[in-house]
C-alpha cells in the first residue's frame, strides 16, 4: 500500500527488539556511510538491513529526491530459525526528500508493511532476502491478516496510532540528519508547514 502517512506507536519498544544478538555481525566500510535509523541501529543489524532494503530496492520505485530516509516499525522478531534466518514483521516506510536550505522537503514515499526475511551475507553482515508485503486496496486486509496471522492486532494498532507515527517518523528522521551530518533542522511535507527537528546530540 502507498500511502503518505507515517506509522507510530510499538517503534519505541520494538527498536530496542532489533538489537538482539542474532542481529548483529560485521560489515565493510561502504556501509558504515549509511546512517543508523534509531540510536539502537548499527551496520549488522536487522533493522539496518532493512533500512538498506528499502532504500535501495523501494526508494528508486518513487519520484527521486536527494534524501531517501526509511521509517522502520518492527511488530515482532523471530530469531529461532535453525539457519540463522530472522524473519521481522513490520511496517515499513520509505520517502524521498530534496534539502532546500535548511529543510528536508518530500518529493515522494510510501508504506510498504509485511514480513521480512534475513539472512547473513559474507559480504554485508545481514541482508534482506524475502519480502512477503501487504497488498494494497482489496487485496489489503486479506493479505494483511495472512501475513502477521496472530500479530494482526497489534500491526492494526501501530497502524491506527496517527500522534506516535508522526513523533516516531520525526526521531528517525533526527537520527538520519545527524548520522549524515546534513544542514537540516525542519522536514516538510507537501501542503504543510514545516516541521521542527530535534537532532541529538549523542548516538
Amino acid at each position: 500500500m502507498k500511502s503518505l502517512i507515517m506509522i507510530g506507536m510499538a517503534a519505541v519498544v520494538c527498536c530496542g527488539m532489533a538489537c538482539l544478538s542474532a542481529c548483529h555481525s560485521e560489515t565493510s566500510k561502504e556501509q558504515e556511510q549509511i546512517a543508523a535509523i534509531t540510536d539502537e541501529s548499527r551496520p549488522g543489524d536487522c533493522e539496518y538491513a532493512i533500512a538498506a532494503y528499502l532504500t535501495d530496492s523501494i526508494a528508486s520505485q518513487y519520484s527521486p529526491g536527494e534524501v531517501s530516509i526509511p521509517c522502520i516499525q518492527m511488530v515482532e522478531i523471530d530469531e529461532s530459525h535453525p539457519d540463522d534466518s530472522v524473519v521481522v514483521w513490520g511496517d515499513f516506510w520509505v520517502f524521498n526528500y530534496n534539502v532546500v536550505g535548511d529543510t528536508l522537503k518530500m518529493v515522494s514515499g510510501g508504506a510498504h508493511p509485511g514480513k521480512m526475511t534475513i539472512k547473513p551475507s559474507s559480504e554485508r553482515g545481514l541482508v534482506v532476502t524475502a519480502f512477503d508485503r501487504v497488498g494494497d486496496g482489496s487485496n489489503y486486509l486479506p493479505s494483511a491478516k495472512r501475513i502477521f496471522g496472530d500479530k494482526f492486532d497489534a500491526f492494526q494498532a501501530i497502524y491506527s496510532n496517527a500522534d506516535k507515527r508522526e513523533e516516531v517518523r520525526a526521531s528517525q528522521i533526527s537520527d538520519y540528519v545527524k548520522a549524515n551530518n546534513l544542514p537540516v533542522k525542519y522536514y516538510q511535507d507537501y501542503g504543510w508547514p514545516a516541521r521542527e527537528l530535534k537532532v541529538n546530540s549523542e548516538h
